[in-house]
This record gives structure tokens, sequence and C-alpha cells, in this order.
């Protein structure tokens, strides 16, 4: 190889380590602004309404909700299983986890959405699923969640919509356990199942005859 065809090798070998060099710097500064700030970091709410299935269906649909997560809350035993939790002496509740961006919709919308979800008057269950794993409650984080969430109670009861008084429970968040991989986005994977027993169940009717134009149904 001749001094000249050496010089000129090194020439390109050099522009082609500084381009590398200003496009993986690129990509670093690009991934750096593609983080959230702190006022863009994703919070969590959880609410029971009964079949999780139907819960993670509904919160799906709302804008802002970046995940949901079908588990178990609420009760004293470790790692449970469904079996274990719909026999009813856990004292845990179906529930979801939700991930939302507060900037897309508050901890205020995700409460009042959740009620229309529900029927609030059932002490025994949702719909035609009755035992304690199915009863309804909102698991809050602090006393902010916890005047939130009480004080849409307290709206709901004072405007005489429904035909009993609100039974839902504010209860503290504790340990969640997220259920087996078969139940999570189970409207999804097996939708002919799903829809045949959300209609079955009568889900949507009800909420239809409680909460009228304002039932969040799918």
């Amino acid at each position: 190889m001749t001094r000249s065809q050496s010089f000129y090798i090194a020439i390109v070998a050099g522009v082609a380590a500084a381009t590398t060099g200003f496009v993986w710097s690129a990509v670093a500064d690009q991934s750096a602004t593609d983080l959230p700030s702190e006022e863009t970091r994703l919070e969590t709410a959880i609410f029971a309404g009964g079949c999780f299935w139907c819960t993670e269906a509904d919160f799906d649909k709302v804008d802002g909700v970046i995940s949901t997560i079908s588990g178990y809350t609420g009760g004293t035993v470790e790692e449970p299983t469904y079996k274990q939790v719909t026999r009813g002496d856990t004292g845990h509740y179906e529930a979801v986890k939700i991930s939302y961006n507060p900037q897309q919709v508050s901890y205020e919308e995700l409460v009042e959405y959740y009620f229309r979800t529900i029927d609030p008057t059932d002490p025994r269950g949702q719909f035609c699923d009755k035992g304690s794993s199915y009863r309804t409650a909102v698991f809050v984080s602090g006393e902010r969640e916890r005047t939130i969430a009480e004080t849409e109670i307290e709206m709901i009861t004072q405007s005489g919509q429904l035909p009993g008084p609100v039974v839902t429970k504010v209860l503290d968040a504790s340990e969640f356990w997220p259920a087996e991989s078969f139940h999570q986005n189970y409207y999804r994977t097996n939708p002919i199942r799903y829809k045949f027993y959300r209609e079955g169940c009568g889900r949507d009717e009800r909420l239809k005859k409680l909460w009228g134009e304002d039932a969040a149904i799918n």
C-alpha cells in the first residue's frame, strides 16, 4: 500500500468515526428529551369493580390511561390465587391497578368514571357475581385521594340518582398482587367468551338503568 493510499484511508476512517460519534450523540440527546419530566411521571390508581376483566376493559378505553393490571388486594393472604380469592376467605378484592398520565386525565376524572362502571348500591358483589371478592372499593394512597373519593360518593348521594345508598368502600391501599397471566387483557385474548360473559351477566343493562346516559359501558 502506498503512502498516499494509507493517508486516504486514514482520512476516511476519521470522518466515519466522527460521523458515528455525532449520530450516537444525537441519539443520546433524543433519548434524554424523550424521558418524562417530573411533572409527567405516571401515577397509579386502584379500583375494585367486581369482575376485573370488565373493570380492565372499561379503563383501557380512557384517554390518558397507559396500562391496566388485574389483580388482588385488600386481604391478608400473600401471593393469592384466583381460586383462593373467589372462595372468599382471603379478604382480597378483585381489583385493577391503573397507570395513567395525570396531564391527560386526573384522578378526579378516573374516580367519577369508575362509579359509572359499577353498581355502587350492591353490598353483595356486582351484577351476576356475588361474594366478598366481587365487592366494590376505591383503594386510596393518601388523604388527597381519600378526599376525592369520599367527595364523589357524597355528590352521588346528594344527587338522589341511585335507588339506594352508596356502599362502595374507600380503603387504604395495600399490597397489590397481579393475577395470573390468563386473566390479563382477557377481553382482548378471549373476545367471544368475554362478550358472552359480560352480556350474560347483565352488566351494561344494569348500568343503563342506574346511570342512564352517564353509564360507562362498552
